[in-house]
């Protein structure tokens, strides 16, 4: 009975909504539930698809894997398994490098940026729907720029390429590239802290899944691990008493989960404190409705293999 004391479940990983009427600042994770969604249809929306198959990349994983590591320039499979961190290396072996004898990195920068800015177009985010006008988005990407440009390089590989990428014309791709810019910077951090902890990719995953903030078989298969390893991680959890027999997070392991994304808070806090309060806030509170436009479209999964659960808003 004492064990079944100690297992505890979490709720899913969320934010709550930004408020600003009391000067409140957002925290760097209510920023990011912000920017996530904006970032994310150039993985899902079919804007995004079509303009990378356009591009000679067909298929959704050889879009996927072009698209992301265009900053990077022709790179091969080792260095972005070493980066993305969450895909067994033989998954990205099959897109990498092979899929620059299909197109080039600048044409999959040229097609992920169509595509995002497209997929933003319609879920409303161009100035004329109603989760932006204007001068809201012109803002918006005004100040995700400013933020963008403040990111933390050192030992942030794709921070860093996304960075030296130079602005795009537009308020809508100004915007996109900022709100990657900033992920991928928050990215960087979460895996240099899953790394000084000790916990592989694998591990990693079961985590996300013991903590409710995702699928497991699905974000097996989408990660390309073969059932023997995906075991193997779930029995490092098991062993590190981090989740008890039937995958339920210990209290040690709910206090694990915690000290992760606290220290990926504190990595990725250098762009806001840039930024200042007062425009940090400014900037949340115009990314929430469209965040909300993007995920009410419907292309982008509401609980990802990320791991972010957000709040209605």
């Amino acid at each position: 009975m004492a064990a079944r004391r100690d297992r505890v479940r979490p709720p899913r990983t969320s934010v709550a909504p930004v408020t600003t009427s009391d000067g409140a600042v957002p925290s760097t994770r209510a920023l990011w539930a912000e920017l996530e969604p904006v970032h994310d249809v150039v993985y899902f929306a079919p804007e995004a698809q079509a303009a990378a198959g356009a591009a000679g990349f067909r298929g959704f994983w050889r879009g996927y894997f072009a698209m992301r590591a265009a900053p990077l320039g022709p790179v091969g499979a080792a260095p972005v398994t070493a980066a993305f961190h969450g895909f067994h290396r033989s998954m990205v072996a099959r897109a990498l490098p092979a899929v620059w004898s299909l197109g080039t990195p600048a044409a999959a920068l040229a097609a992920r940026l169509a595509g995002a800015a497209a997929a933003l177009r319609r879920s409303g985010l161009d100035g004329a729907g109603p989760a932006a006008d204007p001068a809201a988005l012109r803002r918006a990407a005004e100040l995700a720029w400013a933020a963008a440009g403040e990111v933390d390089v050192d030992g942030r590989v794709l921070a860093a390429a996304n960075a030296a990428l130079p602005r795009p014309d537009g308020d809508l791709e100004t915007l996109w590239q900022a709100t990657t810019t900033l992920r991928e910077h928050r990215g960087d951090g979460h895996v240099a802290v899953l790394v000084a902890r000790g916990i592989g990719p694998v591990a990693a995953h079961h985590l996300k899944i013991a903590a409710g903030e995702t699928d497991g078989e699905w974000l097996r298969t989408a990660r390309g691990f073969d059932p023997e390893t995906w075991a193997a991680g779930a029995q490092d959890l098991r062993a590190r008493g981090w989740v008890d027999a039937t995958g339920a997070l210990t209290a040690a392991g709910a206090h694990e989960h915690d000290e992760i994304e606290r220290l990926t808070d504190r990595a990725a806090a250098r762009p806001w404190a840039a930024l200042g309060a007062d425009r940090t806030a400014e900037l949340a509170a115009l990314l929430a409705p469209m965040a909300s436009a993007v995920l009410a479209a419907g292309d982008v999964p509401a609980h990802g293999p990320v791991g972010l659960v957000r709040d209605a808003r």
